[in-house]
């Protein structure tokens, strides 16, 4: 496709097909619908061949050559033709005769109206004319003009072979100067879809049993193979390590250049690196349901939607080519009843066609976008639609949830008591407390058994139980040979010991409270620092969970968030949200799972989630890999592409409104006129591609 005309050609003839949920992305190519009537797919690559696009197939659309390089053979091909027409202004007598001139042109001619000829009629016959009608006939115009005047032998002034050989040549290196600058656009997107397909070494058995490594391609991998990974090269699929041990660079998943350190049934996600070791994995996921093939397809269906932004530029561009048509007209009427004369009239009026650009509007929201996607992926920002980088631009509200958000969902002990009357020493008590909470599964009790697994001179000594057992409800109860009784658990095992109800264990003994422990969730080392950052912008924090009011405020206190809405059900949850919504635009920070609802009621729901899951389907934004340090880069990077994304459709519509004018009064000639349309299209990508080097925070 060549401009966006040609996107919404191909969109309108969808939807006169009756597929549904269309998504045409210009800058990608990729087209996405669903097929409700389980319409024939090869019917409808052929109606979009007959509207005279070329349907490269659904297999990694990234990877297939754009017409980039025909169009830069068509413009050699015609270059030498032009630049021998363009010599008969120098002087050059056999240059100047006519028919030697039309012999010349004749080549050029043709070649131009096989492209943008053709492409003119199947889009005037589809009812949508495109930006090639403009091309088509100012070329024509040039041509038939000059060629009644070499038939009649009406004089030179009547010859402008140059003009046609030239818009057409120029228009040819326009497009290639344009699909060039949108390659550069996908730039990221196909480095992640080239991870896709590389060289596995998968493992099998012989009739002895015995290992044979032999190579295949990673697309033909399945769930339960087995693949060796050596140093230095990327895993072909995701998949978990059952030998061996790793450095792994994730980088182009999370964007953190660290290897990270990888061990038996540790997850490996294909595209990463081995960066040291020597690994033998399994398979867990086919090539098309892999961690990668994932954040690609999000990418892709991100690319296909249109920002609100974009609207206002797709009917402009619906009635552009058929307006531009009629200021066309009105210029030669008006040049000629001014002058009196055909041929300034008419380059006047080819001027006006040729300069016209709505390429330009169609490109300035697209180009954007394929870039700040694309950046945003290679930083681990995964978009999941391209509306939620414009909304960005307008949060002012952040509300974040407690555990798994600001803190780790990792445990610590914060302290702990014995005692007075518990008649046993320190190291006697954490000896009962580990020996009983290592047999249960619960978070809590794995943070205390972990951070009291060893006592000063070694591994910590466990009491042998008779009897062991994890009541429901109320914590372990341990039973000695001797008969003794211990409990660990909940404030229930001590109501009648106890009247404080605070602590999250309490250790009993033969009916006697021996002391408690409290724990506390381990709160990230980022989060500081990001709401800190948040609050240096004016934007509004507040922390809503349904742990306990206390437990809330402490978070809130040590990162300084400003309000705080504890104890809240996930209905009151999403109660909350809508309510803060409704007050400012706002974004909110969360698991993803538990806070579903609220994520998708809030303006923009933002998950963290493990590279490996992939979790959220209800998140607008997911945070991939770094936690909570990615969100003041996702927060710079929708604003940063929004700005760009204003930038170009001013510089687009500004081209169009001032450029039109100028060549209709005759102060652009023709070829200027074709080479100031192809920049145009180099201008809006030039500035998109600012995006990879913008600072996001």
């Amino acid at each position: 496709m060549s401009c966006s005309t040609c996107a919404l050609t191909v969109n309108k003839f969808l939807e006169k097909r009756g597929l549904q949920n269309i998504r045409v992305s210009l800058a990608s190519g990729d087209v996405s619908f669903e097929n409700p009537g389980d319409l024939d797919k090869k019917s409808l690559q052929k109606g979009i061949q007959d509207l005279g696009y070329t349907v490269v197939g659904e297999e990694a659309p990234a990877t297939v050559r754009r017409p980039m390089n025909k169009h830069l053979k068509r413009f050699l091909f015609c270059l030498p033709f032009t630049l021998a027409l363009l010599l008969h202004m120098v002087g050059v007598e056999l240059l100047m005769l006519p028919w030697v001139q039309l012999v010349i042109c004749l080549p050029v001619f043709v070649t131009g109206m096989l492209f943008f000829g053709r492409s003119a009629v199947k889009s005037l016959l589809n009812g949508l004319p495109n930006m090639n009608v403009l091309i088509a006939i100012g070329s024509a115009a040039a041509f038939v003009y000059s060629l009644t005047g070499t038939l009649f032998g009406l004089g030179p002034q009547y010859l402008f072979y140059e003009t046609a050989a030239s818009i057409i040549t120029i228009v040819f290196f326009g497009y290639y100067l344009e699909d060039a600058s949108v390659e550069a656009t996908q730039r990221s997107l196909r480095q992640l879809a080239r991870t896709q397909k590389l060289t596995a070494t998968m493992i099998a058995f012989d009739d002895e049993h015995q290992e044979v490594l032999f190579p295949v391609e990673s697309t033909q991998l399945r769930s339960g193979d087995l693949i060796l990974v050596r140093a230095g090269e990327e895993v072909p699929a995701d998949a978990r390590i059952l030998w061996g041990e790793a450095g792994v660079d994730e980088s182009i998943l999370t964007g953190e250049s660290l290897p990270v350190e990888k061990k038996g049934k540790d997850s490996i996600i294909g595209g990463s690196v081995l960066v040291s070791g020597t690994v033998k994995a399994q398979v867990t996921a086919a090539a098309d349901a892999t961690v990668m093939a994932g954040i690609v397809r999000m990418v892709r269906q991100a690319q296909g939607e249109k920002p609100p932004i974009q609207r206002l530029a797709d009917r402009i561009s619906a009635v552009f080519v058929p307006v531009v048509l009629v200021l066309a007209a009105l210029t030669f009427a008006g040049n000629y009843w001014y002058d009196h004369a055909v041929a300034p009239a008419l380059m006047r009026t080819i001027a006006v066609l040729v300069i016209a650009c709505p390429c330009a509007m169609g490109l300035a929201t697209p180009a954007a976008i394929s870039v700040g996607l694309g950046r945003g992926a290679r930083k681990g920002i995964l978009f999941r639609n391209a509306r939620h980088l414009e909304a960005f631009s307008n949060i002012r509200q952040v509300v974040f949830d407690k555990t798994g958000t600001l803190t780790t969902g990792e445990f610590a002990v914060s302290q702990w008591r014995l005692h007075p009357d518990a008649g046993i020493s320190p190291d006697q008590f954490k000896e009962i407390v580990f020996s009983l909470e290592k047999y249960s599964g619960h978070p809590i009790a794995k943070s205390i058994t972990r951070e009291w697994k060893f006592s000063p001179g070694g591994q910590r000594g466990a009491i042998r139980w008779q009897k062991v057992e994890e009541v429901k409800g109320l914590g372990m109860r341990g039973e000695t040979k001797e008969g003794d009784i211990y409990w660990a658990g909940s404030y229930k095992v001590a109501a009648g010991l106890s009247s404080e109800d605070t602590h999250n264990v309490y250790i009993v003994g033969n009916n006697r409270l021996l002391g408690w422990i409290d724990v506390r969730d381990k709160v990230r080392q980022e989060a500081a620092g990001v709401v800190s950052w948040l609050h240096e912008r004016g934007i509004h924090t507040v922390l809503l969970s349904g742990d306990r009011q206390k437990t809330c405020q402490d978070v809130a206190s040590v990162l300084g968030i400003q309000e705080v809405l504890a104890e809240q059900s996930p209905e009151e949850k999403l109660q909350q949200v809508t309510r803060l919504t409704a007050e400012m635009a706002t974004a909110m920070v969360g698991d993803g799972i538990n806070d579903a609802p609220a994520l998708a009621r809030a303006t923009i729901g933002i998950s963290m989630s493990d590279a490996s899951k992939l979790a959220v389907q209800t998140a607008d934004v997911v945070l991939m890999g770094n936690g909570l340090q990615q969100l003041p880069a996702a927060l710079g990077l929708g604003r940063h592409t929004f700005s760009t994304i204003r930038w170009n459709l001013f510089w687009a519509f500004s081209y169009n409104v001032v450029a039109i004018p100028v060549a209709a009064f005759g102060l652009l000639t023709p070829a200027v006129a074709a080479l100031a349309m192809g920049f145009s299209d180099v201008v809006l990508a030039a500035n998109s591609l600012r995006l990879y080097a913008k600072k996001l925070v």
